[in-house]
């Protein structure tokens, strides 16, 4: 897809979640292997800010979405210790539906790890905020009047655990 709509909605989330105290978090965007996107690479390169890393697979090398066995659209969400929490493939993968953006939330917040030394000194306070925030929403999605329906997606069944 478009790599301005995709650097915009990518920066403009990272840019969102640091705002409400989700920091220390890496982004990385893996180029595919193809020979168009290897054409394109310096504009996606430069269509994302310092913040976000891209990186471009060499075509001599395994292909990374082989190895994760993923694709080129998916979102690979791993916690601070290294383990991968989420992959969200198409559709859950476009940045303009909120499972990105959750999943991060939820793998950010997430203590699987025990006392961690990777864990930002003020996440109880975040993630506190992250969950009253959400519980406020889902309170009002499900006050929607009549003739309105909402739909409750859980991010679990998405999960993939290895």
């Amino acid at each position: 897809f478009c790599f301005f709509t995709f650097s915009t909605r990518l920066e403009d989330l990272r840019a969102k979640l640091e705002n409400e105290g989700l920091v220390n978090i890496s982004y990385v965007v893996v180029n595919h292997q193809g020979a168009y996107s290897q054409r394109k690479f310096h504009l996606l390169k430069e269509s994302v800010s310092e913040y976000i890393t891209v990186y471009q697979q060499d075509d001599q090398q395994a292909d990374v979405w082989t190895t994760l066995n993923g694709n080129k659209d998916d979102f690979l969400i791993y916690d601070r210790c290294g383990r991968l929490v989420y992959h969200l493939g198409l559709p859950y993968s476009f940045l303009s539906l909120p499972y990105v953006e959750e999943s991060i939330k939820i793998a950010y917040c997430e203590n699987k790890c025990g006392n961690c030394s990777y864990t930002e000194p003020d996440i109880d306070g975040v993630c506190e905020n992250i969950t009253k925030r959400a519980d406020e929403k889902l309170e009002e999605t499900e006050l929607n009047p009549a003739g309105h329906h909402s739909h409750h997606h859980n991010l679990h069944r998405h999960r993939h655990h290895h």
